[in-house]
């Protein structure tokens, strides 16, 4: 499978490890290509990766918004045609400045938001409740990643539940894309608790049985 991740932050760097140890191919998508060939540069991949501009025609299997809300709101609309039918991985949460609550509408979420801007491409929200730092090893204290993953696509959720899994985590469905909500405020909360749990963006949220 080709992925190709828009952004060259931190997820996009941790989101594109766990492709790597996959197997699969990666094109980092970055604002300039000073950017874009940095991220390439510290992931490896022995010729496994390749780097574009924004701007540049996308290809790739599966699309990664790892960018902020805002940014991934403009990628949408500019890649708007070029996103149909494909799988879009959705990864923001929508929080505001100070990082207490989601900027989208109470009935809604950035996935569902996004989906407007380009109602023929397949969203699927996923590793919104995972930091970048861990993503680097796919485990925290000795247990595999938890990916939470919603999607109205059979197809666009099993490509990603696959790329996760390739990946070395532990996939978990979460229903339909109406369960974005949900995620994204998970992922607000993990984010809110890490002053007072100390954990400096190194926890994971896990479900155990």
């Amino acid at each position: 499978m080709d992925v190709t991740i828009i952004g060259t932050g931190n997820m996009a760097r941790g989101i594109g490890s766990r492709v790597l140890a996959g197997g699969h191919g990666l094109t980092v998508v970055g604002k300039d290509q000073v950017r874009a060939e940095s991220v390439a540069t510290d992931l490896g991949g022995e010729g496994k990766i390749s780097t574009a501009v924004v701007g540049d025609d996308l290809g790739g299997d599966v699309i990664v918004l790892a960018v902020y809300y805002p940014d991934a709101r403009e990628a949408v609309a500019q890649y708007r045609d070029q996103l149909a039918g494909k799988p879009v991985v959705d990864i923001t949460n929508p929080v505001n400045e100070s990082f207490d609550a989601l900027v989208v509408p109470a009935d809604s979420s950035a996935s569902q938001e996004l989906s407007q801007l380009a109602p023929n491409a397949q969203f699927v929200k996923a590793f919104n409740t995972t930091f970048a730092n861990t993503l680097s090893s796919g485990e925290v204290g000795g247990h595999t990643l938890d990916v939470l993953i919603a999607g109205d696509d059979s197809a666009a959720k099993e490509a990603v539940i696959e790329l996760a899994r390739d990946g070395g985590l532990n996939p978990i469905d979460a229903g339909g894309l109406a369960r974005a909500r949900e995620l994204e405020a998970l992922g607000l909360l993990h984010m809110t608790l890490q002053d007072e749990l100390g954990t400096g963006f190194a926890s994971a949220v896990k479900l155990i049985a």
